[in-house]
Formats: C-alpha cells, structure tokens, sequence
C-alpha cells in the first residue's frame, strides 16, 4: 500500500492551484451522474480537473468484465494518460455523480506545470501512480479477496478520507457493485467480507450514512491474517518434508529416498 506522504499532499495542493488559475476563464463541463467523460477507443488529448463530483476509471475486458481502475473527487485530475500519446483512450471515465469539470489541452496542461515550476513534482507524483498500480497488480496474484478488500479500503481512507480521532471517514457513496469491480470479485463476496468488518468493528456507516473505518484496527486484522496464513504455509511445508521423495537420476528412476532429518 502506496503511503501518502506530506510531500505528495503539498504537491497535490499545489496542482489544484495552478490548475484553478489557468482554468479560471475556462467553460465548466456538467457530466450528469452514470454519463461518460470519454469512453475506451476515444480520440481525445484533454486533461481534465474535476471541481466538484466524482469520477471512476473503468477498464472493460473482451467477455464485457469491468475493472475499477481508480475514483477521483473535486480537486484531482484524470486523463492524463494522454500525455503518453499513444492516441485513443484506454480506459472510460464516468460520473459516479453529478459532477463538474475544466479540461484543457495536454500541451496547455504541460505548459502550465513548466511555467510554476511543477514539473518534476509531476513526476513524481506519476511515479507514486504507477507504484501503487503495482501493488494492485501484486495483490490480485498473491492475496485472497478479504485481504484485497481491506487493502482497498485502507487505500481510499489514506487517499480520499477525513481523519477523526480514531477512524476515518469516507465521504464517497461507493456501492458494493463498485468495490467489487476495484477487488476483482463477486458483489457477494464484498457483501459478506463487508458484514464481517463491521461485527469486528473495523468498519461502520455513521449517521449520514458515510462509511468510517478504523484503520488501526483494520489493519492488524490484515496483518494477522498474513501471520496466520504463513504459519499454516509452515506447517504444510514440513509436512511435505517428511514425505517420500522420488530420486531421479539417469540410470535409475523411481527408487524412493527419505530425507535424513537427523542433522
């Protein structure tokens, strides 16, 4: 899990100020909520930056499976895959609600970065992206979908959440349809995995019907899981060790040794 760091906010911070100013004259962009900004296969070079709203990147496989790639709220950016120039778009951004944006042209958006000094921090700021896709990809292979799960939701706490004394609060109205397409499982799996952080109060929805997550305790939770999966592996392990082996050589095949665990 990608760590936010006091340098990443103060970068980001100073993004959406350069961003405000040179967008300032700018025609806002309405999207309604469920509509597309852009759709997989479009030709488009905008950079867009989201003043209010929501907007979810969505990757969609050749049997019609959608991946959640990510979830931008009022002051990020998204489109910037363009910069990259390799033309039509790869992924669709749609509106989780209604939402309103100012875009520009990737060449106005490099211009803009280059004229307040931005761009290495831009860079850097990629590369924390691009780390913490890595991670994703990492845990699609070698974590359970409980696992995925909390990571997921401790990723949103640290990126999109507001801090209380004791937990964190996430202002977004994220379905279960949702997170299941950011997990890479079935919805009723979310539903039980969901059911069970909150009888462990990991998790809960407050009054205004946000979700609030304990992220102290959450990821204990996890990384007990992670101890108790290494000791069964152990345990397997050993008792592999105790089993007959099949010595191969090239004259003979098939003699049966076992192992000397004497020394």
């Amino acid at each position: 899990m990608i760590q936010q760091t006091a340098q990443a906010d103060r970068f980001k911070q100073q993004l959406r100020e350069s961003l405000q100013h040179e967008t300032l004259n700018s025609r806002a962009v309405k999207i309604a909520r469920h509509a597309n900004v852009y759709t997989c296969g479009d030709e488009d070079k905008m950079v867009y930056f989201i003043e209010s709203g929501q907007i979810k990147l969505l990757m969609l496989s050749s049997e019609g499976k959608e991946c959640l790639l990510a979830i931008h709220s009022a002051g990020d950016i998204f489109g910037e895959l363009c910069l990259s120039g390799s033309g039509a778009r790869l992924e669709t951004a749609t509106a989780m609600e209604d939402t309103i944006l100012k875009q520009m042209p990737a060449s106005q958006f490099l211009a803009r970065l280059s004229r307040d000094s931005l761009l290495e921090g831009f860079v850097r700021y990629l590369a924390v992206r691009i780390a913490d896709q890595q991670q994703v990809i990492a845990n699609m292979v070698t974590v359970d979908s409980e696992q995925r799960l909390g990571k997921t939701l401790l990723q949103l706490a640290r990126t999109m959440g507001k801090k209380d004394q004791q937990s964190t609060r996430i202002e977004l109205k994220i379905s279960h349809d949702e997170l299941s397409e950011m997990v890479g499982t079935t919805r009723p799996r979310i539903s039980f995995f969901m059911q069970r952080f909150r009888n462990l109060r990991l998790i809960e929805t407050n009054l205004d019907r946000f979700l609030v997550i304990n992220e102290k305790k959450l990821t204990d939770y996890l990384t007990r899981i992670v101890i108790a999966a290494g000791h069964q592996r152990g345990s397997r392990d050993d008792s592999f060790q105790t089993r007959p082996i099949l010595n191969r050589n090239r004259s003979q095949v098939g003699i049966l040794s076992t192992p000397n665990r004497g020394n």
